[in-house]
Parts: C-alpha cells; structure tokens; sequence
C-alpha cells in the first residue's frame, strides 16, 4: 500500500515538519558527496549503534539518538520516509503548534531509538532514518485522527486499485505489521547483521500514542473534520 495523501486539510502552514523534510533532504544530499569509504565513516559515526551505546560513558554517545534520525541509507528509505511525514506530519503540528511538534518529533525519535537499543544491545551495525520519529508522528495522528482516510494505491496485478482507508485501519495494520515483523526479528536475531529497525518502529508509534495528549493543544472541538464533514 503507498499513502498519497489524507482528507484532513492543515489550517495553518506546516513550518516545523517542512523544515524536517529540508533538513533530511539536504543531509541526504550531503551524504552522496562522499566518497565511499567518507560515507562509512560518517554512517557510522553519526548512526546509532547499540554496542557502541551501551560500552560508552560519556555524554556523547547520545549524539547519535538525534543525528542518526537525519540520516537515510538510500533514495527509497529517504523518499518513503518523507511521504509519511508529508502526508501526517502537517496534521498533527496543526493540533500541536510548532513549538510543541518539534519538541514531540524529537522526543519520539530519541524514544524509538531506546527501543532500537533495548532490542538489539549488541548489534554493531549503525541504524539510520526518521523513521522512529516519524511512527511517533503517525501514533498521534492515530489518537487525533481515526476517522480520517488515507488516500491509497494498492497495487493488484497489473493494475492499480485507489482506495480511501479509515485512518484507524490504515495505521492500525501497519503497525501490527511492524509488530509481527519485530517479533519475528528477535526470534530469529535478524538485525545483528542488518536489516529494518522493527523495534524503533514499534517505539515511536507507542510513544506517540502515549504523548500526544501531553503536547496537543487544548481546543473546545474534540477532532478536526475531514474534507467531506459532514456528509
């Protein structure tokens, strides 16, 4: 399934999440100016690695839980990742304020790396993306936003199906899938030698869902409507 957009319409202008999106875009652009062997070294000093977080002492082994969120290791992690924060981060900054949201945004991510580094104490393999902080993004659309839908493509065969899922699906299979996936992942020990953060994922999302209500704004309307309120 590829999200194209959401039927809930910002009020004010995205600040914060556009400049997130800039942010990781550029450093993304930073890192394909490396040469090969820079880029490693800059991976994996900027990346978070749980064996080398747990061995430290010093302050700055939590650098990483923040620079590795703007880190992405391809074109596809990079654009799927600022698709998600496209569609559902300008939502949930309009209900938190600026302030608030980034204050969230960052939050979430230094959460779902935690989780990252409870699954995987040993692994020496350095996890980069804003995926961790964007699953918090989509907990808290999933709290502030259930009834809304999301625009999707669902590849069929050969054809491509568009479809409008409730927003309280949409979320709510994926991160059951990244649940089932993350269990299997510690089962079977996958990431020690690589593979996809399930547990960062799984972090965000939860720490979303439990923060939210501390960072929303208070309004007298519960929810905001969607583009076809109230028909």
């Amino acid at each position: 399934m590829i999200p194209i957009r959401d039927t809930v319409r910002a009020r004010r202008f995205p600040v914060v999440n556009t400049v997130l999106i800039l942010l990781n875009v550029l450093v993304f652009f930073f890192e394909t100016s490396l040469g090969p062997v820079t880029l490693n070294r800059f991976v994996l000093a900027y990346g978070l690695v749980p064996a080398r977080f747990w061995a430290g002492t010093d302050a700055s082994r939590w650098l990483p839980l923040f620079s590795s969120m703007f880190l992405h290791g391809s074109w596809f992690h990079l654009l799927s990742n600022m698709l998600a924060l496209y569609i559902f981060g300008d939502n949930v900054e309009d209900r938190m304020g600026h302030l608030r949201y980034l204050i969230f945004y960052l939050l979430g991510g230094v959460l779902a790396g935690l989780a990252h580094l409870w699954a995987y104490p040993v692994s020496p393999v350095p996890t980069v993306g804003a995926s961790g902080a964007i699953a918090a993004v989509l907990g808290a659309y999933f709290v502030l936003y259930p009834l809304a839908r999301v625009i999707t493509l669902i590849p069929i065969f050969f054809f491509v199906q568009v479809v409008e899922i409730p927003a309280v699906f949409y979320l709510g299979f994926w991160f059951l899938s990244q649940l089932l996936n993350g269990t299997f992942a510690l089962t079977v020990k996958t990431f020690q030698g690589g593979g996809v953060a399930w547990w960062a994922h799984i972090g965000g999302f939860l720490a979303g869902i439990v923060l939210v209500r501390l960072f929303v704004r208070r309004r007298r309307r519960r929810f905001y409507p969607d583009e076809y309120y109230p028909w």
